[in-house]
């Protein structure tokens, strides 16, 4: 039995070399590698480290450049490695080696997925880490029990993938849940995959703040936004930013509360307003200030094609029924499911905890082929 086991498996991963294949040709893995030794030339030069901004440019690139190549380089040593080992329990005729050979497939498969799903990234700023704003819709105490929950969804998500998070900002409800929040997920691609989940979501629940456990629907809004380096092309006039500062409420000790360290930056020409409240120092809180801001002009700009910041117009996400990107169903039955893809997951418990991939794919690939729903 262990020999038709070890061939079935041998075939499989035979069958893989001409997905590996196309996988190098859309990831464009070649032209990486290419452009990685000519950008590893340029930092060899005479004064190259001089220039302090184009220095940081063309490391960060060269960073995204080397990750590429290194995750593919390593799909293919997993896949020769596989192979390996299936050949050699199959000449052994070695039972106890079909449990290895099995997860060593399996992994590789879902390795697969994952680099498929990367070539679909192929946004301006997909390589970027993610700004992930959360705002309570009208509905008093459950909307804001919503918008915690979702903030627990997406930092669940990104500890599933390795991926860190630091608060930007946290402004509690009251009595529970939170009013606004603003988080800053890091990793590879961080907003090339949460781009997906920008909108407004939708929830449908029995209330556990309703006395009468009447079924309630609540709506938060999340805004995805790309971290944008100090060096970016979104330019910031000094003379376009109003500052405001006042006391910060809620947790945070009697430092945070007796002083005037909070700050609220708008953006004249565009009416965007970003506040900042969670660190002790006012200059902190600017300076997470201007990364927000920098960050939704930059996602203003890729929406509506303005040439430059100056272009761009202020916009309102509206927090209501019929905008919704995604609705979650706690009752009368459970599901979750994406408006634009049809997609669906009726473990909602899992979702809740994350598990958010498959809407996340099915919006690339939909988005890739032209099929999203308005």
């Amino acid at each position: 039995m262990a020999v038709i086991a070890y061939d079935e498996y041998k075939q499989k991963l035979l069958a893989l070399e001409p997905t590996l294949a196309e996988l190098e040709k859309a990831l464009a893995v070649d032209d990486a590698r290419q452009e990685l030794r000519q950008l590893q030339k340029e930092t060899e030069q005479d004064g190259f480290w001089n220039d302090v901004q184009h220095s940081q440019k063309v490391s960060r690139l060269m960073k995204q450049l080397e990750n590429k190549v290194k995750k593919y380089d390593r799909l293919m040593s997993d896949w020769q490695d596989a192979l390996t080992l299936c050949e050699m329990a199959q000449e052994e005729d070695d039972d106890s080696l079909v449990p290895d050979v099995t997860a060593a497939y399996d992994t590789l498969e879902k390795e697969i997925g994952d680099r498929r799903l990367a070539a679909l990234l192929t946004g301006e700023y997909d390589a970027n880490n993610a700004i992930l704003t959360f705002h309570a819709g009208a509905g008093g105490t459950e909307a804001m029990d919503w918008a915690s929950m979702l903030y627990r969804m997406y930092t669940r998500w990104a500890e599933r993938h390795g991926f860190s998070y630091q608060i930007l900002d946290y402004e509690d409800g009251d009595p529970a849940g939170i009013k606004s929040a603003t988080i800053l997920i890091e990793g590879d691609n961080a907003y090339g995959y949460l781009r997906s989940e920008n909108g407004v979501h939708r929830l449908v629940r029995v209330s556990p703040f309703d006395a009468n456990a009447r079924r309630q629907t609540s709506f938060a809004a999340l805004e995805v936004m790309p971290e944008m380096a100090d060096d970016s092309e979104i330019e910031i006039r000094p003379e376009d930013i109003e500052m405001q500062v006042y006391r910060s409420s809620g947790a945070g000790g009697q430092h945070i509360n007796k002083t005037s360290s909070a700050v609220r930056l708008i953006h004249i020409p565009t009416g965007v307003v970003v506040n900042c409240q969670t660190e002790r120092s006012q200059f902190q809180n600017r300076d997470n200030c201007m990364k927000m801001l920098r960050a939704r002009l930059a996602e203003l700009k890729a929406q509506q094609h303005a040439e430059k910041v100056s272009d761009i117009k202020g916009v309102q996400m509206k927090i209501e029924w019929g905008s919704q990107i995604r609705s979650y169903v706690f009752m009368p039955y459970t599901l979750a499911k994406d408006t634009r893809t049809g997609f669906e997951n009726g473990n909602i418990q899992a979702v809740m905890d994350g598990d958010l991939d498959g809407f996340i794919n099915a919006y690339l690939t939909a988005a890739a082929n032209g099929e999203l729903k308005k």
